[in-house]
């Protein structure tokens, strides 16, 4: 029951090909029709188990050219660090008040960058964040004393990656 345009889309693609990448983003532009801007979601076979903590694979990027979006950017801070985050571009600064925010159910932000010493307030809210993937973290640099360095990182396009959970399938099961 697809549409004729998807249709004469899929015409254009061999799915038994293998395409390299730039051969596939090419195809992707011409085949699509969208009367928006779309996306390309790239997943990597790693051959690692998410389960085993030795083998997470996770951390975050600056991607060269940003991804075409912006994110609105709460930096939860004191003081001086305040000051430094509405200079660095933050949408949202705040402290203690803006905690209370979140715990009364506010979430009208894409992602949290805080300071160390405000972890301990935040992490009371782990419960609420972390399923939402919006808690910060050192290791992706959301957690961090340099909070102009990663507001502007996010602002240019920051990414974060990690291995999902997901179960994967040998090539040969695709091919059947």
């Amino acid at each position: 029951m697809a549409g004729k345009k998807f249709k004469a889309a899929a015409a254009q693609v061999d799915s038994k090909k293998t395409y390299g990448y730039q051969e596939a983003c090419a195809l992707a532009k011409k085949t699509s029709c969208t009367k928006f801007d779309s996306s390309i979601e790239v997943s990597f076979a790693l051959n690692v188990d998410p389960r085993q903590a030795e083998q997470n694979i996770r951390g975050a990027m600056v991607l060269p050219n940003g991804t075409g979006k912006t994110q609105k950017v709460l930096v939860i801070a004191q003081g001086a660090k305040e000051d430094e985050a509405r200079e660095a571009g933050a949408d949202i600064v705040g402290g203690k008040d803006v905690l209370d925010k979140i715990k009364g159910g506010w979430f009208d932000f894409d992602i949290i960058v805080a300071t160390p010493d405000m972890m301990g307030q935040l992490g009371r809210l782990g419960k609420v964040l972390g399923p939402k993937g919006l808690m910060p973290n050192p290791k992706t640099g959301t957690v961090t004393m340099d909070v102009k360095k990663a507001v502007e990182e996010i602002k240019k396009g920051k990414v974060e990656y990690r291995v999902d959970k997901d179960e994967c399938h040998d090539r040969q099961s695709f091919l059947h």
